[in-house]
């Protein structure tokens, strides 16, 4: 995404906020409202092209009668008439569209104009309009909806927040589960969509001819490191208007092989146009997500359709209950991949709770647990993230859960996150499960359950645990666990998940070993403690001087005692043999 494109998503943003459309989840709503109308006429020129050349069997979306609903009929309006004919013509007539394009008709159902000011919505218009985005890749319209996500994920108290899960961490997650073309994926509580979006992003890197590489922490970041050597090595002051790297490709690599190296933790991801996907629309129809809000769907709907996906599978419902306004086929369908970051802190009421739920909890964590046991298909990977407490919680619920996890799946991994994940929005202890379904009657040597858990304590991210600057954390590209956790993990699956990495867990290391990342446990062992899953309770204690010196004395210190006691028994023994 070039400097313009920033400029102008910086100037609509701008604009709104000034106007008063300051809610952050209401900002992207409208905005995506106002992108999708703009695309969707873009392709009924598209579609146009095609009827008369006759290649093309695609229905227009504005039969002669409905022409006025087009984007390019009514965007020269202004003032009320301008809103009004928004509010109440276009919007009515998007959410009754013919039966063909249910998908649309759906995403501007019940949906309200909440730009009130027809100064502000004709300003903003006007820019969006000056975007064609029918000559952008599906990789920078994808940058332009994660630009202003992210854009409102820095903002101080942002809302958005909650919804979302660090880019740092949810690439990790897809990482260890490799989805690849042909698994059906889903997130049952999918936020923004970014779970699905990266997994989409993975394939496509797979397959493609043109492969980026770009830092965790965006084109910004690594835009702001360039600034920054170069006004420390001019007298000049330089801005991003001047910078070459949208023309030059070759000078941006450059730069950012120069900061990994003298930062070997950054972790950057990779970025391809996926040319070489054999079969796009079996990609696009694989991709599933439920969320239970109506404006966060539209806001993960719009982040599918601009990565490409036109007809993305997001639903408005919710996963737990018997009335979430889902189908039978939404419900019980499987999937081979599974990632998700669903809501902790919710507890339903018992008779909403699914027939196919545990009947002893309400907690939200728990019951999403087994909504991901049951989704599952056999043979499937999932990655989701939990409290702690679900890890350890002594009710009936919490040790059934954890006891099916190691004897009715494979269990692979518990990864302990920082803290301070989530700030500024949370500071709830987590941590991941990575774990596979068995398939039934299967030979294959590892369809077992769980034999042996790998556990790895991340305690740097590549942002700053404790400081918090203008709503998030600063970067930290010299701390990160996270590329040594895929190469360790990437050596465990080399060796097919024989021997994993670490020592073994409640060792004990002598004095001077380095604290360890990783250990493993038998499951036999986990089972002793009450299928407790944190990995502290596991960790090898390391024996400090202090300790060395004490374990010595309290050595000693028995010796004796066992000599004393050995001397009385000896005496005893002889009195005993006198008296006989």
């Amino acid at each position: 995404m070039n400097q313009d494109l920033r400029r102008k998503l910086d100037k609509i943003t701008n604009i709104l906020f000034a106007g008063g459309v300051n809610n952050p989840i209401t900002y992207i709503e409208q905005i995506s409202y106002l992108i999708y109308l703009k695309l969707l006429d873009e392709r009924e020129n598209d579609i146009a092209q095609q009827i008369r050349l006759g290649s093309s069997r695609a229905k227009t979306l504005y039969p002669e009668q409905a022409e006025r609903f087009r984007w390019s009929k009514w965007r020269f309006y202004s003032g009320d008439k301008l809103h009004k004919f928004i509010r109440d013509e276009v919007f009515p007539y998007m959410s009754n569209i013919n039966s063909d394009n249910e998908y649309i008709a759906a995403y501007f159902r019940d949906a309200v104009l909440e730009i009130h000011d027809p100064n502000v919505l004709k300003e903003v218009i006007d820019e969006i309009d000056s975007i064609i985005f029918s000559s952008l890749g599906s990789d920078v319209k994808g940058d332009i909806y994660e630009y202003m996500l992210t854009y409102l994920n820095t903002m101080e108290g942002s809302l958005l927040g909650q919804f979302r899960t660090p880019r740092q961490i949810r690439k990790l997650m897809v990482e260890l589960v490799e989805p690849e073309i042909g698994d059906t994926i889903y997130d049952p509580a999918c936020g923004t969509a970014g779970f699905l979006i990266d997994a989409l992003e993975y394939i496509m890197s797979k397959y493609s001819q043109r492969i980026e590489e770009v830092p965790i922490y965006g084109e910004e970041w690594l835009i702001r490191k360039y600034l920054e050597k170069l006004n420390s090595e001019s007298h000049l002051k330089f801005n991003d208007s001047e910078l070459p790297f949208d023309t030059d490709p070759k000078l941006r690599k450059k730069f950012l092989g120069e900061l990994k190296e003298s930062n070997p933790n950054l972790m950057t991801y990779e970025k391809g146009d996926g040319v070489n996907i054999p079969d796009w629309h079996l990609l696009e129809d694989s991709l599933y997500g439920i969320d239970v809000s109506r404006q966060i769907m539209r806001i993960a709907t719009m982040n599918m359709v601009l990565h490409g996906i036109s007809k993305a599978n997001i639903k408005r419902g919710n996963t737990l209950s018997e009335m979430g306004g889902l189908t039978d086929e939404d419900l019980y369908r499987k999937y081979k991949v599974i990632l998700s970051n669903p809501p902790f802190a919710g507890v339903l009421p018992k008779e909403s709770i699914r027939e196919n739920l545990p009947k002893n909890t309400k907690k939200s964590e728990l019951l999403f647990l087994a909504v991901m046991f049951d989704a599952l298909a056999e043979g499937g990977r999932c990655a989701v993230i939990v409290p702690e407490g679900l890890l350890f919680g002594s009710t009936t619920a919490h040790i059934e859960l954890r006891v099916k996890l190691i004897e009715k799946f494979n269990l692979q991994a518990v990864i302990s996150l920082p803290a301070g994940v989530f700030k500024p929005y949370a500071g709830v202890k987590t941590s991941i499960l990575l774990f596979r379904k068995l398939v039934k009657d299967s030979l294959f040597e590892n369809n077992i359950a769980t034999q042996k858990v790998w556990f790895y304590e991340i305690k740097n991210d590549g942002y700053d645990p404790d400081k918090i600057t203008g709503g998030g954390r600063p970067e930290t590209p010299d701390k990160n666990d996270i590329p040594d956790l895929i190469n360790q993990w990437n050596i465990y699956k080399k060796f097919g998940f024989k021997n994993p990495p670490g020592v073994e867990g409640l060792s004990i290391l002598g004095h001077g070993s380095e604290e360890p990342k990783c250990w493993w446990v038998l499951a036999d062992r986990i089972s002793e403690n009450d299928y407790n899953l944190t990995a502290g309770r596991y960790k090898p204690q390391i024996i400090n001087k202090n300790n060395e010196e004490n374990l010595v004395e309290l050595l000693e210190e028995t010796i004796d005692i066992e000599k004393n006691i050995t001397k009385k028994l000896e005496n005893l023994l002889k009195e005993i043999k006198i008296s006989i």
